[in-house]
């Protein structure tokens, strides 16, 4: 039977960091961050591709032109997702900046540590650029109707309460099976959760729409690619180092519920007559999603019968020569830093 899940203390003199013989979790180290001893080399790679993307949300030009877009030329529908997309990514954000350091508490491996810190930041730094969307785009008196929308909307309360609900179950039982759940439940935030919202503002500027906040969540996305490498390495690590921690039947159950969450919250906020955006395409592109994260993991698809990118217009967005899409260009980016990760470049 394995230990149950304990903090790592902030110091402890009495144990070494052997890379021979460190792990991922449950390693008693010194708490000495001797990074130049790593065993995961992916997350030493990490992060320098972490560091070169780095960005602030004052540089992004180009919001009070969006001001005057959004309210002479968006429809009342884009209008309405707009605000309520930013209010779900303004949560998501939030309590991934609060539950990283709880996570970060039972990693052993100083450069994943490092890697962790660094997400959190990220994550920082998103809820600040919504806030600066805010700020620019969206009137006053509305602005705190979006931050706290799941007052008012039932269904987005119970899907931020059941996200906060796996992360505080782990907190306040702190055992084998819900670490392994928390670490899955990170993997599905960043990589599922995301990425419908990102396509909808990248469906407005395909229109010439709200080109900025689109480039803003392009940096945002560029970050949250890296956070879905960090978990799927981690989960990874977990399969090989803890077997009797791994369950794969657990990853796919909570995928399945994951893909099941979005859909139908991505169809109660997005409604018909939203271009390209129809409920079958939706539910389309979620579960081609799903399958090409599950890859990352080496796991077969959950619905082999969806093949296809249902938005033909975001193909775009995966060529990186494109001039107009390049979301990648900036005088802080490093390309063949972020060809070298093999990540899987899905949007």
């Amino acid at each position: 039977m394995t230990k149950e899940m304990q903090a790592n203390p902030i110091f402890n003199p009495a144990w070494d960091d052997n890379v021979s013989v460190r792990t991922i979790i449950k390693w008693n180290s010194t708490g000495l961050f001797q990074l130049n001893a790593t065993k995961y080399t992916w997350a030493k790679s990490m992060y320098q591709v972490m560091i070169w993307n780095f960005w602030i949300p004052e540089k992004v030009s180009g919001l009070w032109e969006d001001a005057i877009q959004f309210k002479n030329l968006l429809t009342d529908d884009e209008r309405r997702a707009y605000k309520w997309i930013l209010s779900f990514l303004i949560f998501l954000d939030s309590i991934q900046t609060v539950n990283l350091p709880n996570f970060n508490d039972y990693i052993t491996a100083p450069e994943v540590n490092l890697i962790l810190s660094i997400q959190a930041y990220q994550e920082a730094i998103h809820s600040q650029s919504y806030a600066t969307i805010l700020e620019t785009v969206v009137d006053s008196k509305e602005r705190d109707n979006i931050y706290y929308f799941w007052r008012e909307d039932k269904h987005l309360l119970e899907r931020n309460k059941f996200i906060w609900g796996i992360y505080q179950e782990f907190i306040d039982h702190p055992n084998d099976k819900n670490f392994f759940a928390w670490i899955i439940w990170n993997f599905l935030l960043e990589s599922i959760y995301f990425y419908n919202w990102f396509a909808f503002f990248d469906t407005l500027a395909d229109s010439t729409k709200m080109v900025a906040t689109d480039r803003m969540i392009n940096y945002i996305r560029r970050d949250e690619l890296t956070h879905v490498t960090i978990f799927a390495n981690i989960i990874k690590e977990i399969k090989k180092e803890f077997p009797e921690i791994y369950d794969e039947n657990m990853i796919n159950e909570m995928m399945w519920l994951a893909v099941d969450q979005e859909i139908k919250w991505s169809k109660h906020i997005l409604w018909k007559n939203i271009i390209w955006m129809s409920h079958h395409n939706i539910e389309n592109y979620t579960k081609r999603l799903a399958n090409n994260r599950l890859s990352m993991l080496w796991i077969s698809p959950l619905y082999p019968e969806v093949i296809t990118n249902p938005y033909k217009h975001l193909d775009r967005l995966q060529d990186n020569n494109s001039e107009k899409w390049n979301f990648f260009e900036s005088t802080v980016t490093n390309y063949s830093q972020s060809t070298s990760m093999n990540w899987s470049w899905e949007f």
